[in-house]
């Protein structure tokens, strides 16, 4: 089992989430988290991420496994937060 690839994988989400968090737009929450220690979070999640990837992976693959991952995320943390801002709402 590739316990380094799985946690690298949670490492990546988990800082997407926290670099979304911090975005004065998001919706996930009544109120933005901190800029600053969520940026510091998510950047220390990301290094943490790679470290992960390349124990399992070549460096090009790590590379393109946390490139892919990051740009999922990213895309789907705005349409979680309008959905739950929705079912928030009356």
């Amino acid at each position: 089992m590739p316990v380094f690839t799985l946690l690298g994988l949670a490492a990546s989400t988990l800082a997407c989430l926290c670099l979304y968090a911090a975005s004065p737009h998001q919706r996930l929450w009544a109120a933005p988290w901190p800029l600053r220690p969520a940026r510091i979070a998510g950047a220390a999640l990301l290094l943490l991420s790679w470290l992960a990837l390349v124990q399992d992976l070549h460096r090009l693959a790590a590379a393109f496994v946390l490139g892919t991952t990051l740009m999922l995320a990213l895309a789907v943390l705005p349409y979680a937060g309008a959905l739950i801002h929705a079912r928030r709402t009356p």
